[in-house]
């Protein structure tokens, strides 16, 4: 009778076991999924949570903000996959927030429920290809105009600056878009550069003679927003349309959510969408 119970056990045992799943696990398999080496110098680390728990559901987003926390507490999800930081700076460096009252709540919040957070930044942008571009590309419906399969040189139909900002307000539900640039302005090359990549390499695309119109994400104002201002003060063919940071990256996060579920399937994978940072009046 034992031996019955213990065949009849054996037999269950891989659809027993197949929900138990780690958030660990779950970075080994992305580590073995990206196709770049892992690196030890990056921020893709687990930033709260015990990685070794049980895993319920993943829950994708492009910041772990409250919002979006909340959120997955909602829907039974305790594996938080963010690609951005989550205490206010690239580290993650909690010291001199000790004390904060939105820090403390913030961590508080997590701790309660049982969070894990994990950054996924670097590799994500490291593997080929970029997966931040690929979603980003198919959401800005870009890559049959890219220029030599490239993932940041396009050449569009002609297009004004106006109708072209129209239409990305519409795709990305804005109120409202940071354009630099005579909004008359036909053009037909243009560029992408998600995120924050520096205001020196956002002016070196810029100023690259097959490009008339940039979409940037974020850049200092003493930086892009200055010399794209002179160039069209001086009557030169350029533009530049800042998305922001979160809208310029969060397709791409949108991707990665359909990429995991490939190879995670004992858990619900799904991707929470940021809500605007702020409003425009």
């Amino acid at each position: 009778m034992k031996t019955k119970i213990f065949a009849a056990l054996f037999l269950l045992l891989p659809f027993i076991s197949k929900s138990q799943i780690t958030p660990e696990d779950i970075v080994n398999r992305i580590k073995k999924q990206v196709t770049c080496p892992w690196t030890d110098q990056t921020v893709d680390t687990f930033k709260a949570g015990d990685p070794r728990s049980e895993t319920t559901g993943v829950a994708v987003c492009m910041f772990a903000d409250m919002q979006v926390l909340k959120e997955a507490v909602e829907k039974g999800y305790n594996f938080i996959i963010t690609h951005e930081p989550v205490f206010y700076n690239h580290l993650d460096q909690t010291e001199n927030y000790s004390g904060d009252p939105v820090f403390e709540e913030k961590k508080s919040f997590i701790e309660k429920n049982g969070l894990v957070v994990f950054r996924f930044h670097d590799h994500i942008h490291m593997t080929e290809p970029d997966g931040i571009s690929v979603g980003m590309l198919r959401k800005l419906e870009l890559n049959q105009f890219a220029v030599n399969g490239s993932q940041t040189f396009f050449r569009i139909q002609e297009k004004t600056l106006n109708e072209y900002c129209e239409e990305l307000k519409r795709k990305f539900d804005l109120e409202s878009i940071r354009v630099i640039g005579d909004s008359e302005l036909k053009f037909t090359k243009m560029a992408f550069m998600a995120g924050a990549p520096g205001g020196q390499r956002q002016i070196q695309v810029l100023s690259n003679d097959n490009v008339e119109v940039l979409i940037a994400g974020e850049a200092n104002e003493w930086e892009t927003y200055l010399y794209a201002n002179d160039a069209v003060q001086q009557d030169k063919n350029k533009a530049v349309i800042f998305l922001g940071h979160t809208k310029s990256e969060e397709s791409g996060m949108e991707y990665c959510a359909e990429w995991l579920r490939e190879f995670v399937q004992e858990v619900p994978v799904h991707f929470i969408e940021n809500q605007p940072n702020f409003k425009t009046f």
